[in-house]
């Protein structure tokens, strides 16, 4: 067991569900947020290893998340993968602004995929 945290904030129930399944069987301890707001109230009580973020989300976009994030503390430097369907070129140059350790698109991974990318990040 790893023991390392991840965070993942996603409003669509069926992909958080699966992501948390698939790595608590791979040792992780994860935390589950469906908006923004929510978040940010679990990284400042968990201090994730990694967050998964959505950035489309209701109550608190991601992009506004990490802005608070990235103004505390303990946001500065933590790593954040972000998991959205949005091409629209100002929300990426919104994203990588902010020091995203990867911007993946959701249709275009594979569950198992993605947990191999997080293990090259939460070491």
């Amino acid at each position: 067991m790893t023991g390392k945290k991840i965070l993942i904030v996603e409003d669509e129930v069926s992909i958080a569900s699966a992501l948390k399944i698939k790595l608590e069987r791979e040792g992780y301890l994860v935390f589950l947020g469906t908006n923004g707001q929510e978040g940010l109230d679990l990284v400042l009580k968990e201090v994730p290893d990694l967050i998964l973020l959505d950035i489309a989300m209701p109550i608190m976009d991601g992009i506004t998340m990490m802005k608070k994030l990235r103004a505390d503390v303990v946001g500065k430097t933590m790593d954040i993968l972000i998991l959205t369907n949005s091409t629209r070129p100002n929300d990426i140059s919104d994203i990588l602004q902010y020091g995203v350790v990867d911007y993946l698109l959701k249709s275009q991974w594979r569950l198992d995929d993605l947990v191999e990318k997080i293990k090259t990040i939460v070491k």
